[in-house]
């Protein structure tokens, strides 16, 4: 049995264990802003990341869409990628993804959600895509400290692949990431570190960021943040991303 069979059977498992609380706690980690699970959201970022390659640029729309008694929540991904190397030089869709989450059990400062992603294979440049469906399911820890001016959300998610072009590798990845956020006034930093393992190359493909945040008015946040990728297998060497985030 692969591992993403394992972990989509544990991840109904849960789903079917665990009961969703009658009134979802809005005050809990997954009501933060930057993470924001029960308002309607939309997310504008441009990320660029520098490779060995040439650079990649990501212009992104998501939409973040809470459901039912709002302990549910779909999300969509619409990127444009532009890339600039040696042989390339242009703009194209990549590849389209949507997901949904659904959050079991939270209180005041602790709660659990689960995800599930599915990226299809959409791409109008194979370089620009990974010419494969790719499923990715995960589990999600939130828990505030310090009188909630922190925040730790740790998550546990695979990244493995289920159809496409045969030419293209497979995927499967395994991705540890935890992330702490330090909340003060209007503003927000956060440290981030994911080991990312890649079953098919044998190799890590970790990366790291720092993310300065501020809400601008009580429905608009900004931030912006710079990462650096390490590992054997590194799929990037830095990158900055900045982003908009529209609650409504």
């Amino acid at each position: 049995m692969t591992k993403i069979q394992i972990l989509s059977i544990l991840f109904f498992l849960i789903t079917c264990q665990l009961t969703a609380q009658d009134t979802i706690a809005k005050s809990g980690p997954f009501s933060e802003p930057r993470y924001h699970y029960f308002l309607k959201t939309i997310i504008f970022f441009d990320e660029y990341l520098d490779t060995d390659n040439g650079s990649f640029n990501t212009t992104q729309v998501r939409v973040l869409l809470p459901i039912g008694n709002k302990a549910w929540n779909l999300r969509f991904d619409l990127p444009l990628i532009s890339a600039s190397t040696n042989s390339i030089n242009k703009t194209a869709i990549g590849d389209v993804g949507m997901g949904v989450s659904y959050i079991p059990y939270m209180k005041n400062n602790n709660g659990i959600a689960l995800r599930t992603r599915v990226y299809a294979n959409t791409a109008a440049d194979p370089n620009f895509g990974s010419g494969k469906w790719v499923a990715m399911p995960a589990v999600i820890y939130g828990k505030y400290f310090y009188k909630k001016k922190f925040l730790w959300l740790s998550t546990l998610e695979y990244q493995g692949s289920f159809a496409g072009a045969d030419s293209r590798s497979d995927i499967s990845v395994t991705v540890f990431e935890n992330v702490v956020l330090y909340f003060f006034g209007k503003n927000w930093v956060a440290a981030d570190a994911a080991f990312r393992y890649n079953d098919v190359l044998q190799g890590f493909q970790n990366n790291a960021f720092l993310e300065f945040g501020r809400k601008i008015t009580p429905n608009n946040l900004v931030y912006i943040h710079p990462s650096a990728a390490f590992g054997g297998q590194k799929t990037y060497n830095f990158g900055i991303e900045a982003g908009l985030l529209v609650l409504f």
